[in-house]
């Protein structure tokens, strides 16, 4: 199949409207808040639904301050020195640029738990806890959006593959990545209005002057843009010039969030000690990454590393060793269980 999602939930004029993406957010934080307003009363913790309110504000910060820096510094440190004169200006602010990383984003949660945890005087373990039970939930919904903007798209696929999905945006890369593709595309312009002669002119200059240059990539999004509003005509054209992909970002909803969550939701039901959630996250999420990432193609401008891993299977693999040294100091800690959410013993939340 194509990949013909509009990544306008309600597109008002132009590029401005109700993004899936910004949705997508806004989605897991509400479930967030009612799962930690749930887990607190159940639990008896002693968190009001104010204070609950306020955490996930503080998480929410985290989890937005902390994913963008955590692409700049990890995937896109060139952004620190990127400006522009128009909005918004500098390269760190220009989320459509890269958008937010997932690694950088837990680091943002852990920092805003401990901020919350000083100023409440609660429990930082119980606080990690419930952002690692809850943040799955986010994830599935990040995930969900990411396969309808066709970013983060997958490895190429074997073309029996019953799931395989071919995404219209890969044009876009062609000129960096596979330039000599780009006359093939002559069959997709006409319908479009741009003639075979006119684009292949258009690709004859294109490295030599500007204005070719920008009509070039104004046509490649032109083309992405009429398959999001349904045009038949191009979606035909285009399609077998398309590699099929995994659809990682799909694989990536089930098992970074959707799984992740409820193993941890189910080990929650019994009494734990502060902060075993949490690693337990931790572990979990690298593994279910480093395999996820197996069926996801590398930032282009970063590709392979070392050993024929991602930067991102990396980063899992840091965090999957951080995982151990965290659960074993924190399983030999003295500190009393915390209630499972199937149990209703009430618990003390000062700080350790």
């Amino acid at each position: 199949m194509v990949h013909d999602l509009d990544p306008f939930a309600l597109r008002i004029s132009g590029d401005f409207g109700v993004r899936w993406y910004g949705l997508s957010y806004m989605m897991g934080f509400i479930c967030a808040y009612l799962m930690i307003k749930w887990l607190s009363q159940r639990q008896r913790s002693g968190l009001t639904p104010q204070m609950v309110g306020d955490f996930v504000t503080y998480a929410a910060i985290g989890t937005l301050v902390g994913g963008r820096l955590g692409y700049v510094f990890f995937y896109g440190p060139d952004l620190l020195l990127k400006f522009k004169s128009a909005f918004p200006f500098w390269g760190v602010l220009a989320v459509n640029e890269g958008g937010m990383a997932s690694h950088g984003g837990i680091i943002g949660i852990v920092i805003a738990c401990l901020l919350f945890a000083r100023k409440y005087s609660v429990n930082a373990l119980y606080l990690f806890d419930l952002v690692a039970v809850s943040g799955p939930i986010g994830v599935f919904f990040g995930r969900i959006a990411n396969f309808i903007n066709g970013e983060l798209v997958g490895r190429p696929a074997p073309s029996d593959f019953p799931l395989a999905v071919k995404f219209p945006q890969d044009i876009e890369m062609w000129p960096a990545q596979e330039f000599s593709r780009l006359p093939e595309l002559s069959t997709v312009t006409e319908k479009l209005g741009v003639s075979r002669d006119q684009w292949l002119e258009l690709l004859g200059k294109f490295n030599m002057d500007q204005s070719a240059r920008e009509q070039v990539y104004g046509t490649l999004r032109k083309i992405v843009l009429s398959i999001q509003d349904g045009n038949t005509a191009v979606k035909q054209a285009i399609e077998p010039l398309l590699v099929p992909r995994y659809p990682s970002q799909l694989f990536a909803a089930v098992g970074e969030g959707l799984l992740v969550f409820l193993i941890l939701f189910l080990l929650w039901r019994k009494p734990r000690k502060p902060g075993f959630i949490a690693s337990v996250f931790i572990l979990l999420y690298a593994v279910v990454r480093v395999m996820d990432e197996h069926f996801r193609m590398p930032d282009a401008h970063i590709g392979f590393q070392w050993l024929g891993l991602t930067r991102g299977q990396w980063l899992s693999i840091v965090m999957f060793a951080v995982g151990l040294i965290l659960m074993f100091v924190w399983s030999r800690a003295g500190s009393l269980k915390i209630p499972g959410w199937g149990r209703g013993h009430s618990i003390k939340l000062n700080r350790k």
